[in-house]
């Protein structure tokens, strides 16, 4: 029985490959890789003639893999950037191998999310990795309610085509918060912006900033076990209302996130 090798790669600058990485994907008989256009130009740069084959959420290619690494071939495991099988399709195959035997190693690279965060400025003690926000709103604004309590480091990875409507939700939902918008990471154009969750949905939903992005965000802070009044229920819905929410869908999620009657909280609200 084969083995399956996880593999970080650079998340930009290809100085930061490390020799073991090198190593192991020079001696793997495959290389699964989540775009194999975006893989072939780092083994080119590297020198590395290794075969590669396409890996996504589709189980049958999945177990096909594991198929050929329980056969006796040795696999490595690489996304377009950084970890694989962090908020990637990876992690189904990792678990294929964990229930069926198959020893899983680890070469470890650069992480956007670590990486984003120590040059934040942000509390770096604890922190919750809450990966993309949904491109549905309802879904993403009940993503949003679901952690908005979460005393941790918040920490989300944004397309910058999304970028407008992710901070109008998380202002809205969140309240304002000092935020780190991180972007471009170990590339020519890395940058930290130190902000506030309102300043920055505000600035940007007219402006456009590029590359990717990681953003970071305090934690809610610590408060006692007192429910939320009514006053604050009320106040929690129209935040969502100014961030383009329905009335009657914001009482709904204030209800839910207050124990207070959906009912009452509308009637105050309009």
């Amino acid at each position: 029985m084969g083995i399956l090798s996880v593999v970080g790669t650079p998340i930009g600058n290809l100085g930061d490959m490390t020799y073991r990485a090198v190593e192991t994907l020079e001696k793997a008989d495959f290389i699964c890789a989540e775009d194999t256009r975006v893989t072939a130009k780092l083994l080119n740069y590297f020198d590395i003639k290794t075969p590669l084959v396409s890996y996504h959420e589709h189980n049958a290619k999945q177990v096909s893999i594991l198929n050929r690494i329980m056969a006796g071939e040795n696999a490595a495991i690489v996304t377009d950037a950084g970890m694989p099988c962090i908020s990637d399709p990876g992690e189904l195959l990792v678990k294929l191998c964990a229930e069926n035997g198959v020893k899983v190693e680890v070469v470890p690279g650069p992480s956007a999310v670590v990486s984003a965060l120590a040059i934040s400025g942000l509390a770096t003690a604890r922190f919750q990795f809450e990966g993309f926000l949904s491109t549905t709103k309802k879904q993403r604004l009940n993503h949003l309610a679901s952690v908005k309590n979460c005393t941790n480091t918040l920490i989300f990875y944004e397309a910058p085509h999304k970028l407008a409507a992710a901070l109008a939700d998380l202002a809205a939902i969140l309240g304002d918060r000092r935020l780190a918008i991180v972007r471009e990471l170990t590339k020519i154009h890395e940058q930290v912006i130190l902000t506030t969750l309102c300043a920055a949905a505000e600035k940007y939903s007219a402006e456009e900033l590029k590359g990717e992005i990681v953003l970071i965000i305090d934690g809610a802070p610590e408060t006692s076990d007192e429910p939320m009044t009514l006053d604050e229920a009320v106040e929690f819905a129209r935040r969502l209302v100014e961030g383009g929410e329905s009335k009657t869908n914001a009482a709904k999620l204030a209800a839910k996130e207050s124990g207070i009657k959906k009912g009452d909280i509308y009637k105050a609200l309009v």
